[in-house]
């Protein structure tokens, strides 16, 4: 999400660390997609705290009035619905993340939280996917019957599909001409019916 409301942070990494190619083409053709079939993208408010956090105030409240003046964002609460939701995977444990059972040892009982309040309210809103490279977020999502989509498996527009690696490995367009390979952009940030933008802490 970061990379949606700040083009101008870097290129991410994908789950898998991966450098991702063509990052801000593929997450542009998603919300373009996404407005020709009147489909909503939903801001939980967890995910836009953690964009918010890394900015001055004036810098929030642009990024915010941003968000509410696009008609095809809906910025969503964790709300009681949500709190149901995350009691019922703490209580049963449905996302891997009940004590004793076994959880990723990187992640913090607060992020273990912070990834199921994303996700409940993933499954409050009827959320068809959740777009996310956020370990956590992929596993407790996947439990929860939730399809996670990294930005890595986004498409490109058709212009950036036709393109094609010769043998030797040097692109090539469509039309035959040759283009030089660029160096791959250092990552600072990863990134969620309806669908859910979610970033993690840390990530």
């Amino acid at each position: 999400m970061m990379l949606l409301l700040r083009p101008g942070v870097g290129a991410p990494r994908g789950h898998d660390g991966t450098p991702i190619e063509k990052p801000t083409e593929r997450l542009n053709f998603l919300v373009e997609s996404l407005e020709k079939s009147r489909t909503k993208i939903i801001i939980p408010t967890p995910a836009l705290s953690e964009v918010l956090v890394r900015v001055v105030p004036a810098e929030a409240e642009k990024l915010v009035e941003h968000i509410n003046a696009k008609a095809i964002f809906r910025i969503e609460s964790f709300d009681a619905r949500a709190a149901i939701e995350v009691a019922a995977m703490t209580r049963n444990g449905t996302d891997g993340g009940k004590r004793p059972a076994k959880r990723d040892e990187v992640s913090t009982y607060a992020k273990l939280k912070y990834d199921r309040q994303i996700v409940a309210i993933a499954l409050v809103t009827k959320a068809s996917a959740i777009y996310s490279d956020d370990g956590g977020i992929r596993a407790i999502g996947t439990r929860a019957g939730i399809k996670v989509i990294g930005l890595a498996d986004l498409e490109l527009p058709a212009e950036d599909a036709q393109l094609k690696l010769k043998l030797d490995g040097t692109p090539e367009a469509h039309d035959g001409s040759k283009i030089e390979p660029q160096p791959a952009a250092v990552s600072i940030e990863s990134n969620t019916v309806e669908s859910v933008l979610g970033d993690s802490p840390g990530n």
